[in-house]
């Protein structure tokens, strides 16, 4: 595969995890100084390992989760949640995943992105207040 079909592969697959709103954005913050940077995102961490066949979407949004919540990065966390839903990652998901994560990470962690899940939540559910279904628990849905 070439740098190309790397790049268009890794759009694809950034538009349907993360959405074409926020990708767009992205998009019309590029200039001369992130456009290497972005370009790179594109095609190594979309094209090449998002696309790999070894695990499904889902499971790749659970283990970025854990790995941000381990590493303290609350924005990249945020974006993620958002993302994780698009991957069918339920809230029930989430919230085990947090208690799971308090053990290996920390409270402190778990409890900043209990949080931080909890604000995103509330985020969507503003946008669309009559589709709330998207962050709903298992019980729920």
């Amino acid at each position: 595969m070439n740098d190309q079909e790397r790049y268009d592969n890794g759009m694809q697959v950034r538009r349907a995890v993360l959405g074409d709103a926020h990708v767009d954005r992205t998009l019309t913050r590029r200039n001369e100084f992130n456009d290497d940077f972005q370009n790179f995102i594109t095609r190594f961490a979309w094209g090449d390992v998002w696309t790999r066949p070894g695990l499904t979407r889902h499971m790749r949004s659970m283990i970025t989760l854990s790995l941000l919540i381990a590493l303290n990065r609350g924005d990249e966390f945020r974006m993620h949640v958002r993302a994780a839903f698009n991957n069918g990652v339920t809230r029930d998901e989430m919230k085990e995943l947090f208690m799971h994560a308090a053990l290996y990470c920390g409270l402190p962690a778990a409890n900043q992105a209990i949080h931080d899940a909890e604000k995103v939540f509330a985020e969507m559910e503003a946008a669309e207040p009559g589709s709330t279904t998207r962050v709903r628990n298992d019980a729920q849905g």
